[in-house]
């Protein structure tokens, strides 16, 4: 894409460089030439770092000076997908909003408590530092750098060039299934959670469900959490907001009718939460994922 001409000219002048010019290895057997080493990028206006090998190794000294140099003098520097490792191992993160894959969540988020990771995102830039989830968002990152240099009718042409979206705002969810523990350590929580998901049209209280275990309210709610790793009202949203996405994708049903199945004592709060959480409402990911568009409200 960086390296598009059209027939005004070459987008970028694109340079691949590393660390002392030496050639990149990458999947099956292929490596990549280098134009050159760090030096290049010393006057680069963007510097992007297009992924990262080894998600235990921070850059080298030299390439996290680059990075850091780079950004000083006013240069955009960007981490496509796990690439964002390498921009927040040099420190640059620290304190900002950011976005990488969401596979990489609760790593990214252990090794830098500092950086605001933002999940629900497919691109995020603050202080012209450009982070990305995966491949996909990072096309979609890559034309919004396009967009902020040439501007839209450039990027459109790029777009429909690549047979590619031409716009996804940064903030669009990531749209991915998020993983969901469908069972814990604790035997005891594991019935009763089998117990909510079979009855997740109901309202339930932490009282009635602390009766139910035959614990205290304290006692439940302190197995619950560390069973789950997360509060019991939040792990009760997260599965109706599940429910509502296999409803919608599946089936033709109406979203007040979908929102009462999944236990959501309103249709606006159901919407509510959606959207909270997916940045889209429930019409928008039935007409992305649904396979019966009939029953779009």
């Amino acid at each position: 894409m960086f390296n598009s001409e059209l027939p005004e000219g070459r987008l970028f002048d694109l340079k691949i460089v590393s660390s002392g010019a030496r050639p990149l290895a990458a999947e099956r057997a292929l490596s990549v030439q280098p134009d050159g080493g760090l030096e290049l990028a010393e006057s680069a206006d963007i510097l992007v770092v297009p992924g990262w090998h080894d998600l235990d190794a921070p850059p080298d000294p030299d390439l996290a000076g680059v990075l850091r140099r780079a950004h000083a003098r006013g240069a955009h520097v960007v981490g496509l997908c796990y690439g964002a490792y390498a921009l927040a191992y040099a420190g640059l993160l620290d304190g900002k909003r950011a976005a990488t894959h969401w596979m990489a969540e609760q790593d990214f988020c252990l090794r830098f408590p500092c950086v605001k990771l933002d999940m629900n995102a497919l691109y995020v830039e603050e202080d012209r530092l450009i982070t990305s989830a995966g491949t996909g968002a990072g096309l979609d990152c890559c034309l919004y750098i396009v967009r902020e240099y040439h501007g839209s009718k450039t990027a459109n042409k790029i777009a429909r060039t690549m047979v590619i979206p031409p716009h996804r705002e940064g903030g669009q969810a990531q749209f991915i299934e998020q993983p969901v523990a469908v069972s814990t350590q604790d035997a005891q929580i594991n019935r009763l959670l089998d117990y909510l998901r079979e009855n997740l049209e109901l309202q339930h209280t932490i009282d009635d469900l602390a009766a139910r275990a035959s614990m205290s309210r304290r006692t439940f709610t302190r197995h619950f959490g560390k069973a789950t790793g997360m509060s019991f009202v939040d792990w009760l949203v997260n599965e109706r907001l599940r429910r509502t996405r296999e409803l919608l994708e599946t089936t033709s049903l109406p979203v007040e009718r979908i929102s009462e199945m999944a236990g959501f004592q309103t249709p606006v709060s159901f919407r509510q939460h959606f959207k909270s959480r997916f940045q889209v409402s429930p019409r928008d990911w039935r007409r992305t994922f649904g396979q019966d568009k009939s029953g779009i409200d």
